[in-house]
C-alpha cells in the first residue's frame, strides 16, 4: 500500500517504521522546516516492548538510561512516595528508559533515512480534501496535492488537518496549566542516580528526570487561569528560586534560550479516528497532558497497533482503520481522563486541599500502585510472550 504520513514526530516516524517494516510504500510530510527537539521523557515498559519489536530497543538504550525510582515529595521536599520502577518493570517485563527527546526523534529518522523512507520538511498542507473518487488528498501551498491510499494524520493536537477533516473541527482544550520545559548538561553531578524527582506545591509543580547525573530534562508546571492571562516567561525564576535541590542548579544552569513556555492543551476523546483514507493517530488522535506520562508510549503503540489491522483487513481499508480505532480509543481514552484528574490535584489552589492531597499520596500502597500501573499500560499488548528481562 502506498502511504503519505503528515507529521515526523514519534507518531508519524514510529509508524513510517512500523508501516515500511510490514512491506509499505511510506513517505513523510513535515510542515516545520525541522523537528523541534522539546526536553524528554520516559519511555515505560510498553514503549520498550514496541521499541524492541521494531528493532530500536538497542539504540534507545544506548541514547538513554533506565530510571530506578520515582520520588514524590513536597515543595518542602518532605517524601510523599517512593515508587519502585524496577518493580514495574519486571512485572511488564521490559525496562524503562529515559531519554532526550532530540535523541529518540534522531534515532528514528536515521532508521528511516537508512532505509529509504523520505522525510519532505517545510510541506505547507492547508487541507484535506475529498476528491470525486471519494479519497482525500492534501491541498499544499507550494506543490501539487499529495495523494496516496492511506494518508495518515500524525499532525499533532493543535493544528491537525486531519482532525479537522474527519471531525469537522480542531479545539483542542487549555487545560488550566502551564509548563516550562528544559534540558541541560553540566560538569557537576546534580542528582545521585537516574530516576524521576517529582515536587508538588500550591498550583505548582516542578518534574526531575535524570538520565545520568549530569544530563537531566525537566519541566515547571504552574496553573493558570486562562489563556489570555498566561504568566510571564521570567516567572518560572521567581515561583521556583527556593525550591529544593536540584532545582535551583538547573534553572541557573540552563540555557534560556533552550527553555519553552508551553500553554498546555490535549484533546477530547472521540470516538471517530477516520474518514474515507485519512486516519488520525499520535496527538492528532488521542493527545492527552503529560501529567499521563504516556504520551509518547501511546504514539509507538498506534505504530505496533496499525500495520496488523491493515494485515487482518487487507481487503477492505475502511474495515481496518476501524478495527484500529475500536482498539485504541479505549485506552486512550482512559489516559486522557486520568490525566485530567491527575492535574486537578496536581494544580489545586487550596492549601488545605493541597495537604489532604499529600496525605492521601503517602498513604498510597506502592506495590499496589505498580501493580495497577502495570496491568493498565500493559493491556492490548503480548508484552510477555516476547519479553526480554527487565
Amino acid at each position: 500500500m502506498n502511504i503519505a504520513i503528515l507529521g515526523a514526530g514519534i507518531a508519524g516516524m514510529s509508524c513510517a517504521i512500523a508501516l515500511t517494516q510490514a512491506g509499505h510504500t511510506v513517505t513523510v510530510y513535515e510542515r516545520n522546516t525541522d523537528e523541534h527537539a522539546g526536553g524528554g521523557m520516559v519511555l515505560w515498559p510498553n514503549a520498550s516492548f514496541v521499541l524492541d519489536q521494531l528493532g530500536l530497543l538497542p539504540a534507545v538504550a544506548a541514547a538513554g538510561a533506565s530510571p530506578r525510582a520515582m520520588r514524590r515529595l513536597s515543595r518542602n521536599g518532605a517524601a510523599l512516595q517512593h515508587l519502585d520502577i524496577g518493580q514495574l518493570d519486571r512485572e511488564m517485563g521490559h525496562a524503562s528508559h529515559a531519554i532526550l527527546r532530540r535523541d529518540l526523534v534522531a534515532i528514528l529518522a536515521d532508521w528511516l533515512a537508512r532505509h529509504g523512507v523520505p522525510i519532505h520538511y517545510g510541506v505547507a498542507g492547508l487541507a484535506l480534501t475529498t476528491g470525486a473518487d471519494g479519497r482525500a488528498s492534501l491541498e499544499c501551498a507550494d506543490r501539487a496535492p499529495i495523494s496516496a491510499d492511506l494518508l495518515i494524520g500524525a499532525d499533532g493536537r493543535n493544528r491537525s488537518v486531519a482532525r479537522q477533516y474527519v471531525l469537522g473541527e480542531n479545539h483542542p482544550r487549555f487545560q488550566g496549566f502551564v509548563n516550562w520545559v528544559g534540558a541541560v548538561e553540566v560538569d557537576e553531578d546534580l542528582v545521585e542516580q537516574p530516576g524521576v524527582q517529582d515536587f508538588w506545591g500550591k498550583a505548582e509543580r516542578f518534574g526531575v528526570v535524570s538520565i545520568t547525573p549530569r544530563k537531566i530534562y525537566w519541566a515547571a508546571a504552574v496553573a493558570a487561569p486562562a489563556l489570555d492571562r498566561l504568566p510571564a516567561f521570567d516567572e518560572l525564576y521567581q515561583r521556583f528560586a527556593d525550591w529544593p535541590a536540584p532545582i535551583p542548579a538547573l534553572l541557573r544552569q540552563t540555557p534560556r534560550e533552550q527553555l519553552r513556555l508551553i500553554a498546555v492543551h490535549d484533546v477530547d476523546p472521540v470516538e471517530r479516528w477516520h474518514r474515507a483514507n485519512v486516519l488520525m493517530l499520535g496527538d492528532a488522535a488521542h493527545a492527552s497532558l503529560p501529567t499521563s506520562g504516556q504520551g509518547a508510549s501511546q504514539a509507538l503503540e498506534d505504530a505496533w497497533h496499525l500495520p496488523r489491522c491493515l494485515a487482518a483487513h487487507a481487503d477492505n481499508l475502511d474495515q481496518a482503520l476501524a478495527a484500529f480505532t475500536a482498539l485504541r480509543s479505549p485506552k486512550t481514552k482512559g489516559q486522557t481522563m486520568g490525566a485530567r484528574q491527575f492535574a486537578n490535584d496536581l494544580f489545586l489552589t487550596d492549601e488545605a486541599e493541597c495537604q489532604q492531597r499529600d496525605a492521601r499520596a503517602a498513604q498510597v500502597d506502592p506495590a499496589q500502585q505498580i501493580a495497577a500501573m502495570a496491568k493498565g499500560w500493559a493491556s492490548g499488548l503480548p508484552m510477555r510472550d516476547s519479553a526480554t528481562p527487565a
